[in-house]
């Protein structure tokens, strides 16, 4: 199965309809170790609303409520993101989106002043951290302490298998082709206000408190290991100044590959030779994990099916037919 954060989801949903599993993990890192956890309502080039983040933000932030309540410790820290602009063109495009009716509910209506060397900003309203890596450890804890997370392989017999493998099932070819891409992220300390999670200049910066921040990410979709490399830290270190400042003191420096299968669009179903699969989460794994968990395990106990976008079988399907 494997407990990443998609196998933790899904398994403390499976928990909550009563369903008798085992969590099968190898322990071998994981993307979502090792990712910030920021979620931004508004992302990317071209200033959007995350994909269907309207019905996929409301159902994650009620999930890990009711797990922070049931282990005693939090993982969820809401804060504003400030989009930075540094170009003319770029603020001319983030402007030209502001009155739009998906975008207009996540921007706020304070007054920003512009940081010194940047165009223009934007302040996003409804996103935040989440602490994936204390989620899925805390988890993994309960899970082993009621005697549902075991290690090494287990005989199928009439067991129904899901595999919650990520960027090691894709990459090993079991899902058809895929579109991960290997992330480096660097942990800092730094004398920086904390107010806000930045984006800008294609990184950001993410506040964990106490002085620490998180910032990054690097894409590189050919050397597919979870080894940091000098690459990777340089682009760290510019991010970070460019967001941050110049005073900082690098703590960690870490990589993980992104499970891609199309963007950040999670899939679920049934495979061709057995089992299910739950897979694709790419970066926005903290936002789409709990409502994806909650759909198969819908499909799973009740036989209902989610929507045909997020069917594996419709996605199998369109790719055969291109």
């Amino acid at each position: 199965m494997g407990q990443g954060l998609a196998g933790t989801c899904l398994a403390w949903q499976l928990l909550n309809r009563g369903v008798d599993f085992r969590i099968v993990d190898h322990g071998v890192g994981g993307s979502s170790r090792v990712a910030a956890g920021l979620m931004n309502p508004v992302t990317g080039k071209n200033f959007e609303p995350s994909w269907r983040i309207e019905e996929f933000l409301p159902e994650a932030l009620e999930f890990y409520t009711g797990i922070e309540n049931r282990l005693s410790r939090r993982f969820w820290f809401p804060l504003p993101v400030l989009r930075l602009a540094g170009t003319e063109k770029e603020w001319r495009k983030m402007e030209a989106k502001l009155d739009d009716e998906r975008v207009r509910p996540w921007i706020s209506d304070r007054p920003i002043t512009v940081p010194d060397g940047w165009i223009g900003a934007v302040e996003v309203i409804g996103g935040g951290r989440f602490d994936a890596r204390a989620f899925i450890e805390s988890s993994g804890d309960f899970f082993e302490r009621e005697g549902k997370l075991i290690s090494g392989e287990v005989s199928n017999g009439n067991v129904r298998t899901i595999w919650c493998d990520g960027s090691e099932g894709l990459i090993a070819g079991k899902y058809g082709s895929h579109r991960c891409a290997k992330g480096e992220i660097l942990t800092l300390r730094a004398a920086w206000e904390e107010s806000h999670i930045r984006v800008g200049v294609g990184g950001w910066l993410v506040p964990l408190g106490g002085g620490l921040f998180k910032a990054g990410a690097t894409y590189e979709w050919n050397e597919l290991n979870e080894a940091p490399t000098e690459k990777g830290r340089l682009r760290g270190e510019e991010i970070a100044r460019r967001l941050g400042g110049e005073d900082f003191e690098i703590v960690d420096h870490e990589a993980g590959i992104r499970p891609i299968m199309r963007r950040s669009e999670p899939l679920i179903g049934p495979l061709p030779e057995g089992g299910w699969m739950f897979n694709g989460l790419g970066s926005k794994g903290s936002l789409y994990a709990p409502g994806m968990a909650a759909r198969l395990t819908r499909w799973l106990v009740d036989g209902m099916q989610p929507e045909a976008e997020v069917d594996f079988r419709v996605f199998t399907q369109s790719r055969t037919d291109e």
